[in-house]
């Protein structure tokens, strides 16, 4: 019995991530919410602890419709009020008379009621309730009526934000980033924004042979001035549908930056283009646990050995914690079936990270080589590359865009699927 419960509870869990996807980021909001049960302060709760929710300020009391009376007799009354009341209909339209009074006029009010009344829904939307929710609610429930009262309905949709970052130093994280963004720009002819992050030692200009005179380092020094007319003036065309935000890579100066220091550049880059690729330098401090933390999907390229083991053990563990309302972060393994070096099995890798991976790619130092040193992508250099099909297997998860067709050559999941028979 505990195990279906179990797999109730994960797939519960998985419908509401589902859900949230297209919920976007509350501006900053105060919240104030006051519950009778565990379950829906526990909702609201999650809700609160939602990167979408970062720079909103949430407070969770519980007592109710009268609690919040009491409170706000002697409190300024925040943007939004989430109240939950078990009282029958009539008995909660005179609570909410009272707490009328002691309410400032220009804040929002959510009601979570546990009577299904059309009548009362109807009375209480002509008293100016903004919302009436019928419990148990869930955490996409609070979020959704969150974002519907204060996000901007007229809003472009935003861009998704794909951050790869490596397990370990040398794993070959930024060539994946760089030939996943070519090939989501080259499958749907959608527009793709390369941002290097690593700014000493990145090597995006160098893989697109492109020598921008301006970049990311402009972007992060005058965050005060950025807009997208601002953005577009930094990139560099690599082609058509894919541009780039390429690193300085000198060392004339350091590199100490805040936690927020590149959130109004991702910020900006999302309402302007539809997929933004972060290429994540493998250092950990506050700023880029906060890039990772932000973004919507996060894949972490790794080597088959035990010390990329730990670490890619580590950053799975942090991201779910940091980030429990998302889907877990995605597996690539790189550079495997190195001759004549030890390896950890990819099955033996993927059973402590709870993981499957999205794509295995064989070492091969002539063809990757090759292409780097020549400033092309894989799929300039070799179109019929195996890599090639995993890459492409690749964008089209971190995309949401479904699978890819079956080629005729094995993927990176076939050949995941043929370890496990053997």
């Amino acid at each position: 019995m505990s195990d279906v419960l179990k797999g109730a509870d994960t797939s519960l869990l998985r419908d509401e991530i589902a859900a949230m996807e297209n919920v976007r980021p509350i501006p900053r909001i105060s919240v104030q919410a006051f519950c009778e049960s565990e379950a829906t302060a526990k909702a609201v709760q999650r809700a609160g602890e939602d990167r979408r929710m970062a720079k909103a300020h949430l407070r969770v009391h519980m007592g109710g419709i009268r609690a919040a009376t009491e409170h706000y007799s002697s409190a300024p009354t925040p943007n939004l009020i989430i109240l939950e009341s078990r009282a029958l209909p009539g008995d909660l339209v005179n609570e909410l008379d009272t707490l009328a009074e002691v309410c400032d006029p220009g804040s929002k009010v959510v009601i979570v009621g546990h009577f299904n009344d059309v009548g009362l829904y109807r009375d209480l939307t002509r008293r100016g309730i903004s919302e009436y929710l019928v419990a148990p609610v869930s955490m996409a429930d609070v979020m959704s009526v969150i974002a519907g009262l204060f996000a901007d309905p007229d809003a472009k949709p935003l861009g998704r934000i794909i951050a790869f970052v490596g397990a370990k130093g040398g794993v070959g994280a930024s060539t994946l980033a760089h030939n996943v963004a070519w090939s989501i720009s080259r499958l749907f002819s959608t527009d793709v924004l390369l941002a290097d992050l690593d700014l000493p030692f990145g090597t995006a200009n160098i893989n697109f042979d492109q020598d921008p005179a301006q970049g990311i380092a402009e972007a992060v020094f005058s965050a005060d001035r950025m807009d997208e007319v601002f953005l577009d003036r930094l990139l560099a065309k690599c082609a058509d549908h894919l541009s780039l935000l390429a690193a300085p890579s000198m060392l004339d100066r350091t590199y100490d930056f805040a936690g927020d220091a590149f959130t109004a550049l991702i910020e900006t880059a999302q309402r302007t283009t539809p997929v933004v690729i972060l290429d994540v330098p493998h250092v950990w401090n506050d700023w880029t646990r906060n890039v990772l933390a932000k973004a919507d999907e996060v894949a972490i390229v790794a080597s088959p050995d035990l010390a990329n083991l730990r670490n890619a053990k580590n950053l799975v563990d942090t991201l779910r914690k940091g980030r429990p309302n998302d889907k877990p972060p995605h597996l690539i393994l790189n550079q495997i079936q190195m001759p004549k070096r030890p390896e950890i099995t990819a099955t033996d890798f993927c059973d402590p990270l709870q993981l499957e991976p999205v794509g295995l790619v064989a070492f091969d130092p002539l063809t990757f080589g090759g292409a780097a040193n020549n400033g092309r992508m894989i799929a300039e250099a070799d179109p019929k590359h195996a890599a090639v099909e995993i890459f492409d297997q690749i964008a089209h998860v971190l995309t949401g865009r479904g699978e890819p067709r079956r080629a005729k050559r094995a993927s990176g999941l076939d050949f995941l699927a043929r370890l496990r028979r053997k």
